[in-house]
């Protein structure tokens, strides 16, 4: 496909679509740059094409040029008056992941809330990506708002009901509210799904040394 699409260049070099096609191909290749090149230029035959312009925010997050991304996705008209509001699944889903791709990165620099903001952003667009109201949760329970982190958790398990990692840390939060019977219900459920689940074991043991030191 690709030297098919590079024959078609050679002979005419305005091809939005071709760009773009030929930026996927090197972005799966890890290739970003000559990714950026080809989504760049599919945009100046093209402005008000969407795909490319994902295509490209993705890449600027992918090497680390974050208000570039940003500036990128402030131009990308995303549905009536400017809400996504009928945005197709493919594009919220990228979206979402750049936001969570910079949210990452603000909790790289120690700035947790604005990190919880992006992820905000993230599961507002997709709210059934239990692994991006997770990590939500994670940051919200940093700041120690744990009614928040427990919505959280609680959102991602409603989604996904057999995702471990909500379950783990969904238990977490209702042994620091005082709820052992809760956290240990959601520790068992782990062990039934991975009976080797290192950590839910150790939980779980945690908790029985805590009842046997009672009087």
């Amino acid at each position: 496909a690709e030297q098919m699409l590079r024959m078609v260049l050679e002979e005419e070099d305005r091809y939005a679509d071709v760009h773009d096609m030929l930026g996927v191909i090197a972005h799966s290749r890890g290739n970003f740059l000559v990714a950026e090149r080809h989504f760049e230029r599919a945009l100046e035959i093209n402005p008000a094409y969407t795909e490319a312009a994902l295509n490209l925010a993705v890449t600027y997050n992918d090497r680390g040029k974050y208000e570039k991304a940003r500036e990128v996705y402030g131009r990308i008209k995303v549905g009536p008056a400017g809400t996504t509001q009928g945005l197709d699944p493919f594009a919220r889903g990228k979206i979402a992941n750049m936001h969570a791709d910079l949210g990452q990165a603000y909790q790289d620099a120690g700035l947790i809330r604005e990190a919880i903001g992006e992820y905000e952003k993230a599961v507002a667009l997709c709210p059934h990506f239990a692994d991006l109201q997770t990590k939500l949760g994670a940051l919200l329970r940093e700041i120690n708002d744990l009614p928040s982190a427990r919505a959280r958790y609680e959102a991602a398990l409603q989604a996904k009901p057999n995702y471990v990692p909500a379950r783990l840390q969904l238990g977490v939060i209702l042994l620091a509210s005082g709820d052992a019977s809760g956290a240990e219900e959601h520790w068992k459920h782990v062990i039934s799904l991975e009976p080797d689940n290192s950590q839910a074991k150790m939980y779980l043991r945690m908790l029985e040394r805590t009842r046997m030191s009672k009087p």
